[in-house]
């Protein structure tokens, strides 16, 4: 298996139509196989009426199968996921950071909202 246990990871999840719900998952693998991860952390929602994505509140145990519809970003060990947030650069791009070394550009957002 490529991902292990312990590590950190951003998931995009991929829409297949347009007003599909976009949602992200970041959280700490507790349990992987070749089909699917076990995870633990957090839901992000696209809220449209605010341009940004919006933590809901309550960390989540969640099983995720693998499979072409997703985009896994592994995090560096150190990121704290409870301190993950979205923020909007200069140039309009959206990034997910933890507000100190960690940055990372969501690239399907990039200049376009």
């Amino acid at each position: 298996m490529i991902l292990e246990n312990g590590e950190k990871v951003h998931i995009i999840e991929r829409r297949y139509f347009e007003k599909d719900l976009r949602r992200h998952f970041v959280g700490e693998i507790i349990k992987c196989t070749d089909t699917a991860i076990r995870l633990k952390g957090y839901v992000w929602v696209y809220e449209i009426n605010k341009g940004t994505f919006i933590k809901k509140p309550e960390k989540k145990e969640r099983v995720i199968y693998l499979g072409e519809r997703l985009t896994i970003n592994v995090l560096p060990q150190e990121v704290n996921i409870d301190e993950i947030k979205y923020e909007e650069t200069p140039e309009g791009n959206l990034i997910v950071t933890d507000g100190k070394k960690f940055s990372l550009d969501i690239n399907e957002f990039s200049g376009s909202r």
